[in-house]
């Protein structure tokens, strides 16, 4: 008989180390991490059991929003043995958040074609993890690596080089941020307060990375990856407005897939690009910087999302729109 039930972090973490889909989002470390988020404050790990055997798993998170209300999603989630144990888990996990003015529930599934989520809620109006991505294949050859990518990328591989451009990891965020807000500045787009950034290196340890490029011990660009399983990931960037001929960030992303190869990962995944084929699209200018690495497109399935409080569901996106 399956049960929903809330699981032990060792549990989850056993789950998703097996789970062909297993990912960082899905494990302890990404719900602490997630847990002293200041808007989020709380995560939730539970289950399906049928029997004494574990069927499925999700981390939860809470996003927190005014009037004490609040809404949940599944970061890359939720790992299933099969699509039978997906309404179990999401029909438990709703109780449960009904009790705290949750608003509405979101998954964003870690798979390429999960149809059997269309007949469950609605289409997402909105999504934190990309939709589409590039796969880098690390299981080859550095040489065949260089081989697969754009020209243009190994060119400017070999300029950073050439410019005597420096790479380094470091633990402290403080010179990162500050071209990160120089950054966003720049580019139009939104980031997190310093101390996130922060917390994502001391909370998931080992597996996540400051790369900070150097020229005339003079910072100019960093990137913040992840490491689990076989899987890399490019998170986060930034680059300076000076001494950009000097073609840092490509070093960078060359050094996190040389080190990526090095513990063991066959994918680098560079986390988020327009789909294919749309100019317009706000990802537009940094897709064109990722697809000079090479790799193959990898669409994931829409977002969806159950509908707990329609008012304020409704409410709530009024204002988004309006403010």
């Amino acid at each position: 008989m399956l049960q929903f039930c809330k699981i032990s972090e060792k549990e989850l973490d056993a789950f998703s180390l097996k789970h062909p889909k297993g990912n960082i989002h899905q494990t302890s470390m990404w719900a602490d991490f997630q847990t002293n988020v200041a808007a989020r404050g709380k995560s939730v790990i539970c289950g399906v059991k049928d029997g004494d055997s574990l069927r499925a798993a999700a981390v939860f998170v809470r996003q927190k929003l005014p009037m004490g209300l609040c809404w949940y999603f599944a970061p890359r989630g939720p790992l299933l043995d099969g699509p039978g144990y997906f309404r179990p888990l999401m029909d438990g996990f709703i109780q449960m958040a009904r009790k705290e003015k949750c608003v509405f529930v979101r998954v964003e599934p870690p798979c390429g074609n999960c149809s059997f989520l269309s007949k469950w809620g609605r289409s997402a109006h909105s999504h934190y993890f990309p939709e589409d991505t590039i796969l880098v294949n690390l299981g080859q050859s550095e040489e065949d690596i260089l081989k697969q990518m754009k020209p243009k990328g190994r060119y400017n591989i070999k300029v950073a080089e050439k410019h005597g451009v420096a790479v380094r990891t470091s633990r402290d965020v403080s010179e990162f941020f500050k071209i990160f807000v120089e950054t966003t500045g720049r580019d139009g787009f939104r980031g997190h307060d310093q101390e996130y950034y922060q917390s994502m290196l001391d909370r998931l340890g080992k597996n996540a990375v400051l790369y900070l490029a150097e020229l005339d011990c003079e910072v100019i660009a960093g990137i913040i990856v992840t490491f689990y399983k076989d899987t890399a990931i490019y998170y986060f960037g930034a680059s300076s407005s000076k001494h950009r001929e000097a073609m840092a960030p490509y070093l960078l992303q060359w050094r996190a897939m040389l080190d990526a190869k090095e513990r063991g990962c066959r994918t680098y995944d560079l986390f988020g690009v327009a789909p294919e084929g749309d100019t317009q699209h706000p990802w537009a200018g940094i897709t064109k910087f990722k697809e000079k690495f090479g790799g193959e497109l990898q669409s994931y399935t829409k977002a969806r999302e159950k509908v707990l409080k329609p008012f304020w569901y409704w409410a709530m996106r009024t204002k988004k729109r309006i403010g």
